[in-house]
């Protein structure tokens, strides 16, 4: 079943699309270029410049092609946080699993 978006996810979308709207623009790019330099439609490149939402594969084509995937990737990095700094050393699991009620 879908559920609504949440208006924090809303914001994000807009302005992840505003953003890559502006690099492209001091890029001096057109849509269309940076559209099939990321291999996508102009249409998809329009919809998440604003904010409609898109594919995460789009979204990392379009960075790749504006030349800012690595920024992407990084602020991604859970040892760029204070707490993945602090859990670094630690044993993380493979996989999480809630425990079952008894």
């Amino acid at each position: 079943m879908a559920t609504r978006t949440p208006i924090a996810v809303t914001r994000a979308m807009e302005e992840l699309g505003e953003s890559l709207a502006t690099w492209r623009r001091l890029r001096e790019l057109t849509a269309a270029e940076v559209a099939d330099r990321a291999g996508i439609g102009v249409k998809t490149l329009q919809r998440l410049e604003h904010g409609e939402g898109a594919t995460l594969e789009s979204v990392l084509r379009v960075a790749r092609a504006l030349g800012m995937l690595d920024q992407i990737t990084a602020a991604a990095d859970p040892l760029s946080s204070d707490v993945g700094r602090l859990r670094a050393a630690e044993k993380l699991p493979t996989r999480v699993r809630r425990k079952e009620p008894r």
